[in-house]
């Protein structure tokens, strides 16, 4: 299963959603791989504690040999990188992205990551793909490598109106490009129970007929404690409140009943 976290607006928490889903994924006994596609490097360095700076073979080392002729000739394994939990690998990413996206563009090679996962697909049981806060070259070449897709969502009414372009966004890319991807829910993150806003917002969106994931993610500073010490909640405090909430949001995404209040 290839699932990719998307939203444009940035500070939804898509790097912290894409790297607790697969630690817990991972600690489950699933082979798991993360692609970072952030040109910021978020999810690679919470996975592996180095700066993407410091790191060679990473995703953009991968997508540069696809238009320099295959000089490096290295195969799509050798940009994978164990992390130190079992289990679970990463794609890193590099402030390279950036520079390459205009030669990837030209060069015609969206489709280079689909097929590229498409292959791993075959020694990996999951894969999440986190991306950038922009609808550009790397997340539409995730969107069109992904089965599913995962939106955080901020739960104010900017966040709202956004929502709607992003839905309409990927509604295109799926006719052109992917018929196969599927929405497979909007996770409310960074949620406050006891406010009344956050709730009727959650509400109104579920009358409308979207699909939010009936679990929410509260906002916890042992998230930012996990950021710090390059260790996703499943490890650093499995019984923590939100560790649970994770929990339950990958039995819901794996089609498990979920019974415990998670909210």
């Amino acid at each position: 299963m290839r699932r990719v976290i998307f939203n444009q607006k940035g500070g939804v928490g898509k790097s912290s959603i894409t790297c607790n889903l697969a630690a817990i994924s991972a600690e489950q006994g699933s082979k798991t791989l993360v692609v970072d596609l952030d040109p910021q490097g978020n999810s690679s360095l919470y996975l592996l504690g180095k700066n993407p700076v410091e790191l060679k073979d990473t995703v953009a080392d991968f997508f540069e040999q696809s238009v320099a002729f295959n000089i490096f000739n290295k195969k799509i394994d050798d940009f994978v990188h164990a992390t130190r939990f079992p289990g679970l690998f990463i794609m890193p990413a590099s402030p390279e992205l950036d520079f390459l996206e205009r030669k990837l563009e030209a060069k015609h090679k969206i489709y280079k990551l689909r097929d590229a996962l498409a292959k791993l697909g075959e020694s990996f049981d999951r894969i999440f793909i986190d991306t950038a806060p922009a609808l550009n070259f790397y997340t539409r070449s995730a969107l069109i490598a992904a089965q599913r897709c995962l939106i955080p969502f901020d739960c104010d009414d900017f966040s709202r109106q956004a929502l709607y372009t992003i839905l309409g966004e990927i509604q295109d890319l799926q006719e052109d490009h992917n018929q196969d991807l599927q929405i497979e829910g909007i996770i409310a993150n960074q949620f406050q129970p006891r406010a009344s806003l956050p709730r009727k917002i959650i509400g109104d969106l579920t009358d409308e007929g979207l699909p939010v994931l009936p679990v929410q993610l509260n906002s916890s500073v042992k998230m930012k404690e996990s950021h710090q010490a390059h260790e996703p909640l499943i490890y650093m405090a499995p019984k923590h409140p939100l560790t649970q909430q994770f929990v339950s949001l990958y039995q819901v995404l794996q089609g498990e009943n979920v019974t415990t209040e998670v909210s």
